[in-house]
């Protein structure tokens, strides 16, 4: 039982689904929408030009003295940036220290009008003025359609507002809507001089830029061995063996005379 009210309300879903995306593809073929591009004016230039000397040139990456003495990095520039030089298009790789550059950044400002007219045909079904109208369209169904302020519907030649609609009128509505807008565009052109010999010659004597950092090495702590055991110091020999010979031989003395002492006592 489960399995089936899933399934039907699955189909349920879709059959909704269906209708309305149908619904909203006839609904929105009902109303014809043109839009057009309009000029408004004149166009405006702006041109600005900046000029610099060529510094350093690393990979990719450029570095540039501008005419006011500030240092500016353009990192990352691509491949196909061009800089005409002497008639020749020049890569990133192609600059030299001591180059001259010079970009002119040229900016149009174009004033122009989006016309949007949007135009719908069918008959009045229902109306309730000045907020909305239900019109009965070619198709046979029924839509409902906001009434803009100061809408006004050609109704057989005559241009009458909301209050004036009435059932079963065959109505044309149009709805024009204009909107400004200015569309900027740049155009970016650079060119450079090769540097004179004065200019080559002062960046050949000048010193080379310092080498990058090393490495910072990494601390490793080291342990000391430990110092052998200390051997107790010898002391020095001062003294000699003749007090001790000298000793010896008169205690040999002192016991000859003792022995000889008790026998002249005793009778032996």
């Amino acid at each position: 039982m489960k399995s089936g009210s899933s399934w039907m309300k699955r189909g349920l879903v879709l059959a909704v689904g269906t209708i309305c995306l149908a619904f909203a593809i006839n609904m929105s073929a009902q109303v014809q929408t043109e839009t057009a591009t309009l000029p408004a004016g004149k166009a405006s230039k702006e041109v600005q030009v900046e000029r610099g000397e060529v510094v350093l040139v690393q990979g990719n990456d450029l570095i540039v003295k501008m005419e006011d003495g500030s240092i500016r990095h353009f990192p990352n520039v691509p491949e196909s940036a061009r800089v005409t030089v002497d008639g020749k298009q020049l890569g990133i790789h192609d600059l030299k220290p001591g180059m001259k550059l010079q970009r002119t950044i040229t900016t149009t400002s174009t004033p122009q009008t989006i016309k949007t007219v949007k135009t719908v045909t069918g008959k009045v079904w229902n109306v309730m003025p000045p907020n909305s109208v239900t019109l009965t369209l070619e198709d046979g169904n029924n839509q409902t359609f906001k009434i803009p302020k100061n809408q006004k519907f050609n109704v057989n030649g005559q241009m009458v507002d909301a209050f004036g609609l009435r059932k079963g009128m065959i109505i044309n509505a149009t709805k024009i809507v204009e909107e400004p807008e200015i569309v900027v565009t740049q155009q970016k052109n650079v060119t450079g001089t090769m540097p004179t010999p004065a200019a080559e010659k002062k960046v050949a004597a000048a010193p080379p830029p310092p080498p990058p950092p090393a490495d910072v090495a990494i601390l490793i702590v080291m342990t000391e061995p430990s110092p052998p055991p200390a051997t107790p110091a010898k002391l020095p020999k001062t003294a000699s063996n003749l007090p001790l010979v000298g000793l010896l031989g008169l205690l040999c003395l002192s016991a000859s005379l003792g022995v000889k002492f008790l026998r002249a006592n005793l009778g032996l």
